[in-house]
């Protein structure tokens, strides 16, 4: 394995009973980077997750990290990597340093270093006046810190954080998202499943699932400037009117109304002077105006629906 890949699957995928959850998945995270993980609910991103830690066995494909194989050297693979899932995982009738001591033991760490370390982390994620007060009674943002504490403990290489920010207020997600790039930083690579596309535009990398497949793959920039479609911005009256109109034209991949306009998602090859026309023939006072994409209308298109899936 290239020094430089943290981790590498091959046609990773994954059945429960009849049901596809992770189909044929390809992927290569680069070390030292943070790499997005973006998604509609149900399509694979926990799954792909927790195989990639050793925590469910695949059912086909190749995997490897940190020049392990896994599923066979997860053991050796656990004192290198931290996983952090969506739920408070930690005990809630224990303290702040009481859950870092646990820890602590868990990771076979010696008494000397693991209060040196559990020192520092209560001084860096801001427990100092709380490391006696049990973990239950902690904020939400609060019990998020408390959880990367606890993940990077014994020091990881690797970090698998799963839509670690999905129950906390904006400024504990800006934070957080502050301590994830600080940890880069310092060498270890990550791979963050979300589904806030804010937190997905902060990404060196970005892999975007549906249905178990991998849809698109490339930095923010790189994914909005090859954006199979083309945005428009839509200005006129009777938005609610023209939008339900669009719905119903062929190429409209997606549209939303911002403010007083609408923004307008165009398949590939679709002649917005056409529509345009069209708008204004069946009676709309409508002008159609060239827009610039974001990583919304990269996730709209590639995980278009047909209609059986659309429910």
């Amino acid at each position: 394995m290239a020094t430089e890949v943290a981790i590498r699957a091959r046609g990773l995928s994954r059945r429960f009973g009849a049901v596809l959850a992770v189909d044929g998945l390809d992927l290569e995270v680069p070390r030292g980077r943070v790499y997005g993980f973006l998604g509609p609910n149900g399509s694979g991103k926990s799954t792909s997750l927790r195989m990639l830690c050793g925590l469910l066995r695949p059912s086909a494909g190749e995997i490897e990290v940190l020049g392990l194989r896994i599923p066979e050297q997860a053991e050796a693979l656990k004192r290198r990597v931290g996983y952090m899932t969506q739920k408070f995982s930690l005990y809630e009738d224990l303290s702040v340093r009481e859950n870092l001591q646990f820890l602590a033991a868990v990771h076979g760490l010696h008494r000397r270093r693991a209060r040196a370390r559990i020192d520092a982390l209560i001084e860096r994620y801001r427990f100092g006046d709380r490391q006696g007060q049990l973990a239950g009674t902690l904020s939400g943002g609060q019990k998020q810190r408390l959880a990367l504490a606890g993940c990077v403990l014994h020091e990881p290489e690797l970090l698998l954080l799963d839509e670690p920010t999905s129950a906390v207020d904006p400024q504990s997600r800006r934070e957080f998202w502050a301590n994830l790039f600080e940890l880069a930083a310092a060498g270890a690579t990550l791979l963050v499943s979300t589904h806030y596309m804010d937190e997905a535009e902060r990404c060196h990398r970005l892999a975007i699932l549906d249905r178990g497949r991998l849809v698109a793959d490339g930095s923010p920039a790189e994914l909005c400037r090859d954006l199979p479609g083309r945005v428009l911005r839509v200005e006129g009256e009777g938005l609610p009117a023209i939008e339900a109109w669009l719905r119903r034209r062929d190429g409209v991949l997606g549209t939303a109304q911002i403010g007083n306009h609408l923004r307008l998602l165009l398949a590939r090859g679709s002649d917005p002077d056409a529509l345009g026309a069209a708008l204004r023939e069946d009676g709309f006072v409508a002008t159609l105006l060239p827009g610039e994409p974001n990583l919304e209308d990269v996730f709209v298109a590639a995980t278009q629906r047909t209609p059986e899936h659309s429910a």
